[in-house]
């Protein structure tokens, strides 16, 4: 049988992009859900339990090379290369100040993120979904009702606060490390549990989300 190659990609990322990527993996791994292979989870691998795993550190001459690959028979696989790249869509909106926002809205209707503020352009409000699309992915979740720590330093520029609101409502909010803060989840939640799904539907969908 003739060898196909379906997805390949090549690209510098920095060590904290790479933390970002992997964790990615691991988390999709670890529940038994397909893995992406592309940025836009447009392209996904289903695995089976049981892949063969192997590592290889090669150096040629001034290029050093790490490889890391699993295999698997074809039939405990599933390969799906239309895969839906989101559940979710970015609204970006003028409000009634006359500022630009953005939402995170899912397909069944709910926000299940939005800007933290107004932005004076569309452009400022862009790079601001932008900065949450390249960083929910890999942020850690702190609860600050324990006075967490951050665990994975480097994997994402940002941190996911779960907290509870006056109001012993359970909200989070995806604070920046310079202090700013990116994105919330526009709503108070009745549990810390229903908190985490909230977020953790926001790391799921806002890679691929379209904007419009």
């Amino acid at each position: 049988m003739t060898e196909e190659t379906i997805y390949e990609g090549e690209e510098t990322r920095s060590r904290r992009g790479l933390a970002t990527y992997f964790r990615r993996l691991a988390r999709r791994l670890g529940r038994g859900e397909p893995v992406p292979a592309d940025e836009e989870q447009t392209v996904t691998v289903e695995m089976p339990a049981d892949p063969e795993f192997e590592v290889e550190l090669e150096e040629d001459g001034e290029t050093v090379s790490l490889e890391i690959e699993m295999e698997w028979p074809a039939e405990k696989g599933v390969i799906d290369t239309e895969a839906h790249a989101s559940k979710a869509t970015f609204d970006l909106y003028e409000d009634n100040a006359e500022e630009y926002r953005w939402r995170l809205v899912h397909d069944n209707g709910n926000i299940i993120a939005d800007s933290s503020e107004g932005y004076a352009s569309k452009q400022k409000a862009k790079q601001g979904l932008e900065s949450v699309r390249k960083n929910a992915p890999g942020a850690d979740v702190v609860d600050l009702s324990k006075d967490e720590e951050p665990v994975d330093e480097g994997a994402s520029s940002a941190t996911f606060e779960l907290f509870a609101d006056a109001g012993a409502k359970w909200r989070w909010r995806l604070r920046h490390d310079n202090g700013e803060i990116l994105a919330d989840g526009g709503q108070g939640y009745s549990s810390k549990q229903k908190a985490k799904q909230g977020l953790r539907s926001v790391q799921t969908n806002v890679r691929g989300a379209e904007i419009r």
